[in-house]
């Protein structure tokens, strides 16, 4: 990225008419200044995390792509790179439709769900407010905030920091074109009750679109038993989200959609780009992958492996995470701070997350290979005791005892891809 940084520079001191010799002369000092200090770019990309680092800040599933789906990349992308994947695409919307007993006008797919998460955000903030619980993830659903439109309007918190479904539809106004639900939650993990929510889709869905966001639901103990898709087929007004990003291990290779009534989805996707954010080499993984329970048994065990690591870890150190049927958990740091525990455990070269919202003493770990969950437990005690070393001389320091540091105002915005 430096060198191509640098030859535009150098075509803009070459081609403008103030490109003196004295400007060519400091521009070649700068560069070789830079050089000495700056080490060369590698000839080939990392397409994964940093060696040496434990990345435990996203919810992928390092185990993937399955070798099924790597064969399928090799062969698409060797006969199917230089087309357009329209054909591909509408074999995995078959294959979709097929399960769930529906038709290939009930599936849209996307480079991602974020990709038609944000299409739908956009489209509902045409009509109206977006609805959700105080804490889900709320990255696409922010998006016409963040491009001058209303902010999401939101239910309070609850005692056991589950989603309150009753203030929720108490919360449905005139005003309010689409309520979102996460089930399970994200940074949370826990799920709603599955009697309760097609209870309140039902009910919600005749004042507003419902969108249930089941992108972890292949991970949980009784995935279709948890599903709202059935509601699509009973005629509700209901969208469902679904990736390819999780169990399946396919996070890089960008594919995600919908389920929803047809005329939802050409609504929809008048804000998007349509089978233009779509490539072969993902969807070929998809269409391999769909189907491999023994990737996904195989998965899954990992994550149950890894939780248990955490759970040992935490308890071991006087803390624990609530209830989670992801491949992630949410830990209450009690009177810590999320933010710097985050930074020390980076320091020992463990990422995870921050602060979410103004859950200060709440931290999100991902669960990934066994052998860096178990350097993120071994973490664990050195990074709590930094983190309130660190605590104490900033609150001795602004003479404020007791007072959370830093919240998410203070730490950099990055998009969050969950």
């Amino acid at each position: 990225m430096t060198d191509n940084i640098d030859n535009k520079s150098r075509r803009t001191f070459i081609g403008g008419s103030v490109a003196t010799a004295t400007a060519l002369g400091a521009f070649s000092f700068l560069k070789a200044n830079a050089a000495s200090k700056t080490p060369s770019a590698p000839a080939f990309p990392v397409f994964g995390p940093d060696p040496g680092i434990a990345k435990l800040n996203a919810n992928e599933n390092p185990y993937g792509p399955s070798p099924a789906a790597i064969e399928a990349i090799t062969k698409a992308s060797t006969t199917g790179g230089a087309y357009y994947a329209y054909k591909t695409a509408q074999f995995l919307m078959d294959m979709i439709a097929e399960r769930h007993f529906l038709t290939r006008d009930n599936i849209s797919l996307s480079g991602g769900s974020s990709g038609l998460l944000s299409y739908l955000a956009l489209a509902a903030s045409k009509k109206g407010r977006i609805l959700g619980p105080d804490l889900f993830w709320d990255t696409t659903a922010m998006s016409p905030q963040k491009q001058g439109g209303e902010k999401l309007k939101r239910t309070a918190k609850t005692a056991d920091m589950g989603i309150d479904l009753d203030a929720l539809y108490a919360a449905i106004d005139d005003d309010v074109s689409m309520v979102c639900v996460c089930n399970p939650n994200n940074p949370t993990g826990m799920k709603v009750d599955p009697v309760k929510l097609k209870e309140f889709c039902i009910k919600a869905s005749k004042k507003t679109l419902v969108l249930v966001d089941e992108a972890y639901n292949e991970l949980m103990n009784m995935p279709e038993e948890n599903s709202m898709v059935p509601l699509v087929k009973a005629g509700h007004n209901v969208v469902i989200a679904r990736t390819f990003s999780k169990i399946y291990g396919l996070a890089g290779m960008r594919v995600g959609y919908f389920i929803a009534a047809p005329d939802t989805l050409k609504w929809i996707n008048d804000y998007g780009m349509g089978g233009y954010s779509l490539n072969q080499a993902g969807l070929a993984a998809a269409i391999a992958s769909y189907n491999d329970e023994a990737f996904l048994k195989y998965s899954k065990q990992k994550v149950v492996q890894c939780k248990e690591m955490v759970l040992a870890g935490l308890k071991a150190n006087g803390l624990q995470a609530l209830p989670s049927e992801t491949n992630f958990m949410f830990v209450d740091l009690k009177d810590g701070n999320a933010e710097i525990f985050r930074q020390k455990m980076a320091e020992e070269k463990v990422h995870i997350r921050g602060i979410y919202r103004d859950y200060n003493n709440w931290s999100r770990v991902s669960m990934g290979k066994v052998e860096d969950v178990a350097r993120y437990v071994e973490a664990i005690p050195k990074a709590l005791e930094a983190m309130y070393k660190e605590q104490q001389s900033m609150n001795a320091f602004l003479r404020t005892p007791n007072k959370s540091i830093l919240s998410e105002q203070d730490v950099p915005w990055n998009y969050d891809f969950g």
